[in-house]
């Protein structure tokens, strides 16, 4: 029997899928025990215990300077950047990534521009925007919508020049103007395909966004790590780097609910 054609059961799987999981905590039980049996004061792989106590502070206890519980103050102030980049991006991909791809005129003057931005490094771009925008809200929100935009359109361009030709030649014999054959032919076709893009944008999106808080924020979970860094705080870094990959992870889930629910055509095709 060849491998290719192996499928695990439903249990089986469910394994496969919780064993990096546990290996990787394994992993990092020993390796801290080690550490802290050979230095209690070990800050770099606290043990699970002061990772728990850790969570308690910055989750359920109020700072005493502030009032604030700071895990979720600092999750509500990035979520707010996040999802007003996320916002931004997705209405001006969907509509410029609409015309590039149905338009050969719009795609002859805006592709060449877009594939030419979307090499720019973001991250080199945040210098220039501190000094434009300020260090307010407005220049982190277009870091995140600088890096991920060029991308989301260029996709839902190709997405759109792959939809089959008939459909628009069938469109024109009905008598469908352009605008009528963008919301009635193309548009349903490619908005499940956006929410796909906007789920593989999720890593890029918290990278910008993290880089930008460190480095001028006064609140944020990437304000948070680089502020508490300076003190060794492993305690308190590893709580949040696994809170903001939860954050992800609940996001990418939403995104493939919300695309089956408005979309269950789609998900069947797959």
């Amino acid at each position: 029997m060849r491998l290719i054609n192996v499928r695990p059961d439903r249990g089986t799987a469910l394994f496969l899928a919780i064993l990096p999981f546990a290996l990787v905590v394994l992993a990092y039980v020993l390796g801290s025990a080690e550490r802290l049996s050979v230095n209690p004061d070990d800050k770099l792989l606290p043990s699970l215990v002061s990772l728990g106590e850790a969570i308690g502070k910055v989750a359920f206890t109020a700072d005493a300077r502030t009032g604030d519980y700071l895990l979720w103050s600092d999750t509500l102030a990035s979520l707010e950047r996040l999802f007003a980049a996320l916002a931004l991006s997705t209405a001006i991909a969907l509509l410029i990534g609409l015309l590039v791809g149905m338009l050969p005129i719009v795609r002859a003057f805006l592709a060449p521009f877009v594939a030419m931005v979307s090499m720019v490094p973001p991250l080199a771009l945040l210098p220039i925007l501190f000094i434009v925008m300020g260090l307010g809200e407005a220049s982190k929100i277009a870091l995140i919508t600088i890096g991920i935009t060029p991308y989301l359109i260029r996709d839902l361009a190709m997405r759109v020049e792959e939809l089959p030709r008939e459909q628009m030649i069938k469109a024109q014999t009905l008598g469908a103007s352009t605008w009528q054959m963008a919301v009635r032919v193309v548009l349903p076709q490619i908005l499940p395909r956006l929410m796909d893009a906007l789920r593989l944008s999720l890593g890029p999106a918290f990278l910008f966004l993290i880089a930008a808080e460190a480095i001028a924020s006064d609140s944020g979970l990437g304000y948070r790590i680089f502020l508490v860094r300076r003190y060794l705080a492993m305690d308190v870094i590893l709580p949040y780097v696994a809170w903001i990959t939860l954050l992800a992870v609940a996001m990418d889930f939403a995104l493939v609910r919300a695309r089956r629910f408005f979309f269950p055509w789609f998900g069947a095709a797959k």
